[in-house]
């Protein structure tokens, strides 16, 4: 690299003095994210003109900064949570796949997150709503840096409730102590284990009423804002939300709306994230950064109650069979909606066109915190203050897809974006409503497109074309450095191992585990142990 030249020398140090002057102006700032499951880029209605369901998040767009081109590290849930919360791809975190209820491990536990570096720079942690990082012992959320949790620890699919909510094909609820249940319960309805809901290391109800979780999360985001306030320390609050995964918890009888069941819980998401903002508000209008984005895109095996792609609808892979959403490396399966909310700090009206990811967010808001990167260990994501701030719109030169599970291997680094082209050394269906799966089909050399020309991933480039012989070398040489340095990073391996024992659950004599809070907070323990879960039965 050559020495910077004197006009760039100032306007870094523009930078550096702008970022200085706004912390002692300021203070530290506060930092709520908000992640979205499930979520699709059309889901939007700033993005998509046909959504209708989410005015508040509308507002954000228009008194913040939208992201068009914004990704998740991955297109599956365990693997892009451990990416946001350690700012490196699950190549490198050891995060590829998917924990199972009987799961072991988690993120390993020499991977630091997010929620440890700000604790150890004086914030106030919290985590809420969906963890799918591990719950056994040392992989729970209490011991991985965060001073408050309460949620669920997997997806609210991966156990029963005795409200299931919709979904296709539908579940049962949980079995009832005494009632004998005729129906035959399907393989993947976890008919054997409820859903526990959490506060902390204790087990506070089990099945959770998932009609109710919605207004849970935001009351106990209310309290953890309201308590961190209060407290005079600037706080980091992770709101992981239950919606738009399946099943969706909207009360009967179905809504009668234009948008179905899925836009009443849209609607319902919608209006929790408007409650949040005006909580962070009264706390300080211009005190907190907030940052929402989806974890991946739609789950299109779910047909009407699978969110909405916009224009990625992955058309080349949807010839041959299969979805290009959610599990894919298709623009639909990790393209997501994304803004950032900061009065009087960003920008209002403002639409990024930088290409960046949930990657972005670790170091962004360890930079902003002032505080440093862990040791010994390399970053896929971005500090990208200069583009929240409106200074420069411009994100990653390249950004790496790997693999989440609908074909390949787990975690292999798939496809590759380099400024508008993008690179498919391996493509793959997973399964569309119609119930096909498109098969894996690997590519040398790659498949291309011009996502400029053809944001439907349509007709990839003519590998005699002119355009397509001068992309390639760069595009090699980026894909063949980004392995090499993967390969000699310090790089960790997580525990897929599986054993009953890890199971979360009361065992009030079991029939599903049930359990349910006492009738007051100040009654209820909070007992750290060793093994994870303290059993609160009743």
């Amino acid at each position: 690299m050559g020495t910077p030249s004197p006009n760039t020398m100032l306007v870094l140090a523009a930078v550096l003095a702008g970022l200085l002057a706004s912390h002692a102006a300021y203070g530290r700032p506060n930092f709520i994210v908000i992640l979205a499951d499930d979520v699709g880029w059309g889901d939007l209605g700033a993005n998509w003109a046909e959504t209708k369901e989410t005015p508040h998040l509308d507002q954000l767009a228009a008194e913040g900064t939208r992201f068009m081109d914004f990704h998740s590290a991955a297109s599956t849930c365990s693997p892009s949570r451990a990416s946001l919360l350690t700012g490196r791809l699950g190549a490198r975190n050891g995060v590829t796949r998917n924990f199972a209820i009987t799961s072991v491990g988690g993120l390993p536990l020499n991977e630091t997150t997010l929620a440890e570096v700000l604790r150890g720079a004086g914030y106030s942690t919290g985590a809420i709503g969906k963890w799918h990082l591990g719950h056994h012992g040392r992989h729970h959320p209490s011991f991985r840096g965060f001073d408050y949790y309460f949620g669920i620890p997997y997806s609210h699919d991966m156990g029963c409730t005795d409200t299931p909510g919709y979904n296709l094909p539908p579940c049962p609820p949980c079995p009832q102590r005494g009632v004998a249940d005729s129906r035959v319960a399907r393989k993947d309805c976890y008919t054997e284990v409820a859903l526990p809901l959490f506060e902390n290391l204790t087990i506070v109800q089990q099945p959770v009423d998932l009609s109710g979780l919605t207004a849970r999360y935001a009351e106990e985001a209310e309290r953890f804002i309201r308590q961190a306030s209060d407290s005079g320390r600037p706080f980091f609050l992770y709101l992981a939300l239950a919606h738009m995964h399946v099943p969706l918890g909207v009360p009967p009888p179905p809504p009668a709306s234009g948008g179905g069941i899925y836009g009443a819980s849209l609607s319902e998401m919608d209006a929790l994230v408007g409650r949040i903002r005006r909580m962070a508000d009264s706390h300080g209008k211009g005190r907190t950064l907030l940052w929402f984005a989806g974890d991946n895109g739609p789950w299109a095996q779910k047909c009407e109650l699978a969110g909405r792609l916009g224009p990625f609808v992955g058309a080349w892979q949807r010839q041959r069979g299969g979805s290009s959403a959610k599990r894919t490396t298709w623009e639909g399966g990790h393209r997501v909606p994304a803004l950032a909310y900061w009065p009087g700090r960003i920008p209002a009206e403002r639409t990024s066109r930088a290409l960046l990811s949930t990657l972005d967010i670790f170091p962004t808001l360890v930079a902003l915190a002032g505080a440093t990167l862990p040791p010994n260990r390399r970053f896929d994501g971005l500090d990208v203050s200069p583009v929240l701030f409106g200074w420069s719109d411009v994100g990653h030169k390249v950004l790496l897809h790997p693999n989440s599970g609908a074909a390949g291997k787990d975690g292999e680094i798939e496809t590759l974006r380099l400024a508008q082209y993008k690179a498919f050394y391996t493509t793959g269906g997973a399964m569309a409503c119609d119930g096909s799966i498109g098969p894996a089909e690997h590519h040398q050399p790659p498949l291309i497109f011009n996502l400029d020309r053809d944001i439907q991933e349509q007709e990839p480039l003519d590998v005699a074309s002119r355009e397509y012989q001068a992309v390639l070398p760069a595009i090699s040489r980026a894909y063949t450095r980004a392995l090499e340095d993967i390969a000699t990073d310090n790089v960790s391996v997580a525990d897929y191992s599986k054993d009953p024992a890890a199971t979360p659950c009361c065992n009030a004599q079991h029939v599903a585990c049930r359990c349910r809070a006492p009738a007051s907070r100040a009654a209820m323990p909070d007992r750290r142990t060793e093994r994870g879960a303290t059993r609160l039965c009743l």
